[in-house]
């Protein structure tokens, strides 16, 4: 499981401004969530715990860069007390966590055009950019994460 943030997006009517992004390193499932710019580790850790934890269980191994976000003592304790371990990308080093990154490229670029005419209501379109994201045949699996994740590929009515 790799995580990272996506900042500066328009502020929506409850004050997020950005995404933080958990993606699996095997099947390249997404899980997005929305987040305001002072989003805590605490609450970062919450809501991997509601998004990810909750529908898949907790991974192996988890990779984020070094935002502060991910390096504080409470990132430390839920690792611990769940016997999870903690890859930190190397400082100035993304291609470590470039699974993400690239991920996030990708979101953000189908986000902004989801968006394009309302653009605070980016929050409103990330479950259907998630959905997208993840009906989606990656060429590095040659599946969709739906199919990897559950042996089968979700019902559409399009």
């Amino acid at each position: 499981m790799s995580l990272d943030f996506v900042f500066c997006l328009p502020a929506d009517d409850k004050g997020n401004t950005g995404i933080l992004v958990f993606v699996c390193c095997l099947s390249e499932m997404v899980d997005l969530a929305p987040v305001r710019d002072k989003v805590t580790g605490k609450q970062a850790a919450q809501l991997f715990l509601d998004g990810v934890f909750r529908c898949h269980g907790l991974p192996e191994t988890i990779v984020s860069d070094r935002d502060p976000r991910f390096t504080g003592a409470f990132w430390d304790t839920l690792f611990q007390l769940l016997g999870t371990k903690l890859t930190m990308s190397t400082a100035d080093h993304p291609q470590t966590d470039g699974q993400t990154e690239r991920t996030n490229r990708v979101h953000e670029d189908t986000l902004r055009s989801a968006c394009a005419e309302a653009p605070r209501s980016w929050p409103d379109q990330l479950p259907m950019v998630e959905f997208a994201l993840n009906n989606a045949v990656h060429a590095s699996t040659g599946f969709t994460p739906f199919y990897l994740n559950g042996l089968r590929h979700p019902q559409v009515l399009w």
